[in-house]
């Protein structure tokens, strides 16, 4: 990672240093209790759902999808609906609670003993995930200074990332040995790990005395929000579509052995890695512009995925391609939302992450579906491919209906936010 610019705020270079790791760690942990599910779902549903298990292995992976589903619909429920409550409270006192949250409900999926009860502690871990993001995010800003808000994102975000380079793989072999249950008990470590590190090492930060509920949910009379939303719940539902059956791809389609799939685990986490900060110093030249080209590169990657996977070097190649793209168009999608959200800042900060976790969601259950009405693991591909190119459509449609506004406005003699092109000055 490259040292961050510090903000005339009078903390040094290296308290911004260690503030933003333990920031990113929080993004560590939240990006292996987010993707650890897809590297051990075959394990999960064998143990968790072994009568299903026994008649069709496919139908139970199928079904045990539906916690990858149940964690992202948490997130879409929580993102919106705690930093509306929560935008006046102290941002660093607002992170610890949220890390505590994050332990308490990964401890139960591990400990639950049912699928139903493993379920719904999932979609509990997911409620403070947008938030945590979101609020991070705010603080990472404030911490870098004026004019990198794509980088401070993109630096929270890296260690999401960077959990698929490290933490997945590391976890998902974990669970291979010891079990899954084993595997989210350590991640519940790393997240009171973080606790830890956000309390010694973040400055206090006052949230925003004038929040209030209306004031934060007027982001949504804004049409370029919703055309906003609508781009990362749908676009990146193509990441998530294939992401979440990655690994029976991998024994079923490629023919590789499970202890392959860590290996295909850190190819595409490096490929998050690279793209997201990729993403992040293109969202801060040029947003526009990059949104297309990852979105590009990622209906590229789901194509070649589609005709390549039976070999090894597809599978590898393009899982890198995949992986970079989704993660480049995140903090694009994170700019924009704050670009064009007004005053409502924690609000935009964090729904982003409830319109990827609705695409999480939808790709998940709609690649559920695909597999368990016997399409065949390679199905979600293609659903991948229909997701991103409507998810480029509704892009394209905004981007056309702002200019027009932008054009209106100039003839009038109005003046409007120039957000089309990059960050607010």
């Amino acid at each position: 990672m490259t040292a961050p610019l510090v903000a005339d705020h009078g903390f040094s270079r290296a308290r911004v240093r260690l503030a933003l790791l333990a920031l990113a760690l929080g993004g560590f942990a939240i990006g292996c209790t987010e993707f650890v599910a897809m590297g051990l779902l075959p394990n999960i549903a064998r143990q968790l759902i072994p009568t299903v298990y026994a008649v069709s292995p496919t139908q139970a992976n199928g079904q045990a999808g539906l916690l990858v589903s149940a964690y992202a619909a948490g997130v879409v429920v929580g993102a919106p609906t705690i930093a509306a409550l929560s935008a006046r409270f102290p941002r660093r006192t607002l992170l610890l609670w949220l890390l505590v949250a994050f332990t308490v409900t990964t401890v139960a999926s591990a400990v639950l003993p049912t699928f139903g009860l493993v379920l719904a502690a999932r979609f509990l871990a997911g409620l403070p995930h947008g938030a945590y993001f979101g609020v991070a995010a705010l603080v990472a800003a404030s911490l870098m200074g004026p004019g990198t808000r794509g980088r401070g994102i993109a630096f929270v975000l890296g260690g999401l990332t960077i959990a698929n380079v490290i933490g997945v793989p590391a976890i998902t072999f974990l669970g291979q040995i010891a079990g899954w249950r084993v595997a989210y008990l350590g991640v519940a470590a790393i997240f009171a790990l973080t606790f830890v590190a956000v309390l010694l090492v973040v400055p206090k930060q006052p949230g925003d005395p004038a929040a209030t509920v209306r004031r934060e949910l007027t982001i949504f009379r804004r049409p370029q929000v919703w055309f906003a939303l609508a781009i990362g719940a749908i676009g990146f539902g193509g990441f998530f579509a294939v992401f979440t059956y990655i690994a029976p791809i991998i024994t079923t389609v490629t023919g590789l052995p499970e202890s392959f799939v860590p290996i295909a685990l850190i190819v595409a986490g490096v490929g998050m890695t690279v793209g997201n900060f990729i993403g992040g110093h293109v969202a801060d030249v040029s947003l526009m512009r990059g949104l297309f080209i990852f979105f590009g590169a990622l209906l590229l990657g789901l194509l070649g995925l589609a005709f390549e996977a039976q070999t090894i070097g597809g599978v590898l190649i393009f899982l890198f391609v995949i992986g970079a793209a989704s993660a480049a168009v995140s903090p694009a999608i994170q700019t924009r939302l704050m670009n064009v959200a007004g005053d409502s800042q924690t609000l935009a900060a964090a729904i982003n992450h409830a319109s990827l976790n609705i695409g999480n969601s939808v790709g998940a259950a709609l690649g559920a579906a695909a597999v368990g009405a016997g399409l065949g693991y390679l199905s979600v591909t293609w659903l991948g491919v229909l997701l991103v190119v409507l998810g480029v459509i509704i892009a394209a449609i905004s981007f056309a209906t702002e200019r027009r506004s932008l054009h209106r406005a100039g003839s009038l003699g109005l003046q409007q936010d120039p957000v089309l092109d990059g960050p607010l000055p």
